[in-house]
């Protein structure tokens, strides 16, 4: 090693010294995400394992709340009766595609109104005033102007999600660093530069949170469709448990919902871990 790199290492430091420093860090970091993992793990199992214990013990109503046992069994059933993984993927499906649509047309329409400052000025009121509206009230004029189906569903999804996706990534590309934009612009670089260099390689984080928010939204908005319009998928699955008071097979459907939902999250997540990696 140089006398140059020897002089700024601190008085009394090794190289090796540093690394079993790294290398500690590193596995104290690895073991607090495995004790995260467990306790997460732990949190659902016992969750469970009270949720069984107070149903068995009839404190709580096993044919209002069902209970974990019950809800195996159901799924048994209805994988059985050759219906579980057909109502799994069109729900799944129609949050998928809802999900992917909602996320590009709202960054599209953040990137126009942020292009356009004119356009964004005259059209702020009128997006606030759609983001409050109750979308869900919307449903009925949907199933008639487009038609019962998975179009509907769609669509009814794009309507909850699709404001609050423009206005998340919006409020990203106006929240970037000014001085990043006028050093861009200072050396004779182009609107368009400005966005492809600037703008959208910043907002990697706001996609992120704009991503996970949708998440849920999806979900929220396909369920809420096929309750309107659905022969089929678990939305359907929940409304019809209720009607003939089959609650196990309404709470079977929640926590499918919940899992699958979990699933896309997770998808998310690690995204975000490849994105951050990418940047490093």
């Amino acid at each position: 090693m140089s006398k140059q790199g020897q002089e700024n290492r601190p008085h009394g430091t090794k190289a090796s010294d540093q690394s079993l420093e790294h290398i500690g860090y590193l596995r104290r970091v690895r073991m607090e995400k495995i004790y995260i993992r467990i306790i997460q793990f732990m949190i659902v199992v016992v969750a469970l394992g009270l949720w069984e214990l107070c149903a068995n013990a009839k404190l709580v109503d096993p044919f209002i709340t069902s209970q974990p046992t019950r809800i195996i069994k159901t799924m048994i059933r209805l994988y059985e009766e050759g219906v579980l993984l057909h109502h799994i993927g069109i729900t799944c499906l129609e949050a998928i595609v809802a999900f992917v649509l909602g996320t590009l047309l709202g960054t599209m329409i953040a990137i126009i109104l942020w292009w356009s400052k004119f356009l964004y000025k005259v059209l702020e009121p009128y997006l606030v005033v759609l983001n409050s509206l109750p979308k869900i009230a919307l449903g009925p004029v949907f199933i008639v102007w487009i038609g019962a189906g998975p179009a509907v569903i769609i669509v009814m999804t794009l309507a909850i999600s699709l404001i609050v996706t423009t206005l998340e990534v919006l409020n990203g590309f106006l929240a970037i660093d000014e001085d990043k934009i006028k050093l861009v612009q200072t050396f004779g670089g182009t609107k368009f530069q400005v966005l492809t260099k600037v703008i959208l390689p910043a907002s990697a984080p706001t996609f992120i949170n704009a991503l996970k928010i949708n998440v849920g939204l999806s979900w929220v908005g396909v369920i809420v469709g096929e309750f309107l319009v659905s022969k089929a998928g678990l939305g359907y699955l929940i409304v019809y448990g209720g009607q003939v008071f089959k609650l196990d097979l309404v709470m079977t459907s929640v926590i499918i919902l919940g899992i699958a939902a979990t699933v896309m999250y997770q998808g998310v997540v690690l995204l975000e871990k490849l994105l951050l990696k990418n940047k490093v």
